[in-house]
């Protein structure tokens, strides 16, 4: 690891960074008038994510200046995750930027630690609920210091969902038949909008599964947190041999450990895998 540096110390900076970040972007959304564009047409970019953005990897930069920076808004690079000579850093600065921009408030900053493509320290910041998940492996998971285990479902029938669906339109079928599987074999589903505190939510047991397909940024930080929460964390589709699962977004599948395998069988056979 570089300059010697503990994991722990690694996730105490990374915490340090999000509940920055997380001060800026509340700041700028309370204070001003929200700018916003999109990106290749579709996704919503508002003006905070780049100014979080650039504050957490210059703040990287200087601190560790042989790290790689897998970022959304400036280096969103996916080869960068199958390089795994050097630490990378996995950063989304707003993840939920709909419900930033709508003046919602499950938005989060979430901010992974990967060495050799392991996510080793993770932190998951929800500024506006003032709520912090973080982990390092080995560690346990915790929110605002305290501890965090999954909920410990065990029936399907009685578990509560969560997903979430891309900003382009064309390719809505199969996730659609996944929705009508697990609606009609699940209690309920919540449609929160910030990947990373879905998971972060199945860490701490106030969901019980969640399933999607995201980029590393949206999900690197929070799989640790549920990971250490005792939730299974996987995929319901294959994960190519040459990638790190670790950062491997197609298929994603986090849940109490009990109710895994059965909702795996339910998205494999919706999806047509089996």
């Amino acid at each position: 690891m570089s300059d010697s540096v503990s994991l722990r110390e690694i996730t105490d900076f990374a915490e340090a960074l999000a509940v920055e970040a997380g001060e800026l972007i509340r700041h700028e959304r309370d204070q001003n008038t929200l700018r916003t564009d999109y990106k290749h047409q579709t996704e919503l970019v508002t003006h905070a994510d780049v100014m979080a953005d650039e504050f957490i990897t210059n703040a990287i930069r200087e601190r560790f200046p042989d790290h790689r920076i897998l970022s959304e808004e400036t280096m969103p690079d996916l080869s960068q995750a199958e390089s795994l000579d050097t630490p990378l850093w996995v950063i989304d600065p707003i993840d939920g930027t709909v419900n930033y921009a709508y003046g919602h408030p499950q938005v989060a900053v979430s901010i992974a630690y990967a060495e050799r493509g392991q996510v080793q320290a993770g932190v998951v910041h929800a500024p506006f609920p003032g709520e912090t998940f973080r982990a390092t492996k080995g560690e346990g998971a915790t929110l605002n210091g305290s501890p965090i285990k999954h909920s410990g479902a065990t029936d399907p029938r009685q578990s509560l969902f969560a997903t979430g669906f891309p900003y382009t339109k064309d390719n809505l079928e199969p996730l659609v038949r996944r929705l009508d599987a697990m609606i009609h074999q699940c209690r309920d589903l919540r449609r929160i909008g910030s990947a990373a505190l879905d998971i972060c939510w199945v860490a701490c047991g106030r969901l019980d599964i969640y399933y999607e397909n995201v980029s590393p940024w949206d999900f690197a930080a929070a799989r640790l947190i549920a990971w250490e929460a005792g939730a299974t964390v996987g995929h319901f589709g294959d994960v190519p041999d040459d990638y790190p699962a670790d950062l491997w977004g197609r298929d994603i599948l986090i849940s109490a450990p009990a109710i895994w395998e059965p909702i795996r069988a339910i998205l494999r056979s919706a999806s047509g895998y089996d």
